[in-house]
């Protein structure tokens, strides 16, 4: 059991260091769509941007999910799986560069018996930013709020 949830482990590491290079740029064949950005909810007079962001991980039975929301954690879960959490920018640094938030869902089993990736899903004030295609991409789910 250990060296299963350690290979997850390093799998969703490698998972995450790809795409740390990633610009925000459209998306390509290989890579999952992404919107624009949603509309910022500025705190009145206190410069903050607020972002209601949703994490989602569908499907059924039971699968392991590496996130980044407002902290970074791993966890097994019990599908379909969702975390939401109110994210506000306060630097000049957050509200220009943006703060990524993701989601690397583990493995489910097909209708076909085989392994896919659990489809997921980010929805950043009420509208899809993310998604892997329903599982059929092997990318993990990820966004740059701004």
């Amino acid at each position: 059991m250990r060296k299963i949830i350690m290979g997850a482990a390093l799998v969703l590491t490698a998972a995450l260091l790809t795409g740390c290079g990633s610009d925000g740029s459209p998306a390509t064949a290989d890579k999952p769509a992404t919107a624009t950005q949603p509309k910022a909810k500025p705190e009145s007079g206190s410069g903050e941007v607020k972002h209601e962001v949703t994490l989602e991980v569908l499907g059924t039975g039971t699968t392991s999910v590496y996130y980044n929301l407002d902290t970074n954690k791993f966890e097994q879960v019990q599908l379909p799986w969702k975390r939401s959490s109110t994210i506000t920018l306060t630097t000049d640094a957050e509200k220009k560069v943006g703060l990524g938030v993701s989601v690397a869902p583990g493995s489910v089993t097909g209708s076909d018996g085989m392994l896919h990736a659990a489809p997921c899903v980010i929805t950043v004030d009420g509208k899809k930013v993310a998604d892997n295609q329903n599982g059929k991409s092997d990318k993990m789910c990820e966004f740059k709020l701004k």
